[in-house]
């Protein structure tokens, strides 16, 4: 419990990470492992983590993302891509991974399976994903905790172009559309004015309301 709050003490959004010093595979798999064991609603996990190492397709999405440095300078980027749309393909293929994993069929399960079918396939599709857009944040928030556990630097960004950013990764064929970029990297020691500076939050009664 210490550990984690030492580590999250210790992390920051990067703005200038050092290009010649790359994540070892074995933690951008932890990474990317915690995000995928991470909550979604109805454990649906509604969108994908694509995993950018190309140089080339970083440095089309650069100029699309307000030119920060980090896009190009990062070891790996994560871009999190929500579902353009619930279906009812899309939901039954999580519902029968649940039945197909666990072995067996569970009547109060396919109940929930009929409802939420009901009830999201019959959406318009710009609320459905705004609704699967904000599952993708709680993976993010779980790839902020897992870098900082393995003192591996990230940004969060949302300053960049989704379309355009949709079309260099021909993320609308996937039926996709991006929500978040999370740069993987490592602090450069120079030209992050940043780096030093004291981490600052609220305090915990300014910050944190009881009901008791």
């Amino acid at each position: 419990m210490t550990n984690l709050l030492k580590n999250l003490e210790w992390r920051y959004a990067a703005k200038k990470m050092d290009a010649s010093h790359s994540v070892s595979e074995e933690k951008v798999d932890f990474i990317l492992e915690a995000i995928r064991l991470t909550a979604s609603s109805s454990g649906l996990q509604p969108y994908q983590v694509i995993v950018v190492t190309n140089p080339e397709l970083k440095a089309q999405i650069q100029p699309h993302a307000w030119g920060q440095s980090q896009i190009t300078d990062c070891s790996h980027l994560l871009v999190f891509a929500a579902w353009d749309n619930y279906t009812a393909e899309r939901i039954n293929m999580m519902f029968d991974l649940v039945n197909e994993e666990r072995g067996f069929i569970n009547e109060d399960w396919e109940n929930y399976r009929k409802m939420i079918l009901s009830n999201y396939t019959r959406r318009d599709a710009e609320t459905n994903y705004q609704h699967a857009a904000r599952q993708a944040y709680i993976g993010l928030g779980t790839a902020l905790i897992a870098a900082a556990e393995v003192k591996v630097d990230c940004t969060p960004m949302e300053g960049f172009d989704p379309a355009k950013v949709d079309d260099i990764l021909g993320l609308s064929k996937l039926g996709l559309r991006s929500v978040i970029l999370l740069p993987l990297g490592y602090r450069a020691t120079e030209g992050d004015w940043l780096v030093d500076l004291k981490k600052v939050r609220r305090a915990k009664e300014n910050f944190v309301i009881e009901m008791k």
